[in-house]
């Protein structure tokens, strides 16, 4: 079966040779670039010349959706894998990919793990630590929903793959940060729109709810230093959301 990967990128010029390199088993790959400032469509450009790579620049507008959905009308093939540029696809999850996609298969997706490395560290607790994400799927089956952390739904039936994409983001505290309230405005303005509402309690409810989740319930704890400051951030992400949100609709009342 022939595969199309898709990549949304932005100002990837540190990533976006190793991902590309780790798809070399796809027919195809597309990417759909916001604009970005640096090398990253000049590098994409010289791989283009040893693979097959159509590159589309297409302003974001906060809607990530709505962007991957456009990569994936500019795909030839019917089945499709999302990559973002700071994952890399390993060797054994492309054997195992070319030997899940059958002609009549009976599946319309398939969920991948995803296994995050922050700061020279595998995260193997916390919400990151045991993830799959349904990465690969038959664009005839399906679509996207969801502005921010988007993901595609389909009605058929959805297998499970073992092998992992590898996930190297944040390489520092400080870019964790800028992911994290530019995120965060994304998200208290997508749940605005959904007229969902917040206040002080809900603001310390889910702050704390979500420390105590990731460093505790999910045992964060046991990734040492780069598991608290993870549980930490992600209980900071809460609490802009739900604190943008209240300041959303103090503007707008």
């Amino acid at each position: 079966m022939n595969i199309s990967a898709v990549l949304i990128v932005k100002d990837e010029e540190k990533n976006i040779v190793d991902c590309l390199d780790s798809l070399s088993f796809v027919d195809e790959i597309v990417v759909v670039d916001d604009n970005s400032t640096d090398r990253t469509i000049e590098l994409a450009e010289r791989l283009a010349k040893e693979k097959a790579i159509k590159i589309f620049k297409r302003e974001l507008d906060n809607d990530f959706s709505a962007q991957r959905s456009f990569g994936v009308e500019k795909t030839t093939n019917d089945w499709v894998l999302f990559v973002d540029a700071d994952e890399r696809v390993t060797k054994e999850l492309a054997t195992e990919i070319n030997e899940s996609l059958t002609p009549n298969t009976e599946y319309g997706g398939f969920l991948i793990p995803r296994i995050d490395f922050m700061w020279g560290k595998q995260l193997k607790h916390g919400e990151t630590g045991n993830i799959k994400l349904l990465r690969l799927f038959d664009k005839q089956k399906g679509s996207l929903k969801g502005k921010v952390h988007e993901i595609w739904e389909t009605k058929n039936k959805v297998g499970v793959l073992s092998s992992p994409i590898k996930h190297y983001p944040h390489p520092t505290v400080g870019d964790f940060l800028q992911e994290i309230n530019f995120y965060s405005d994304l998200r208290s303005r997508e749940l605005f729109e959904k007229g969902e509402k917040s206040n002080l309690f809900s603001i310390i409810i889910y702050t704390k709810a979500k420390f105590l989740q990731n460093y505790f319930l999910k045992r964060g704890f046991l990734d040492g230093t780069p598991g608290f400051i993870h549980a930490i951030l992600m209980s900071l992400h809460s609490f802009l959301v739900r604190g943008k949100l209240w300041l959303l609709w103090q503007k707008y009342q």
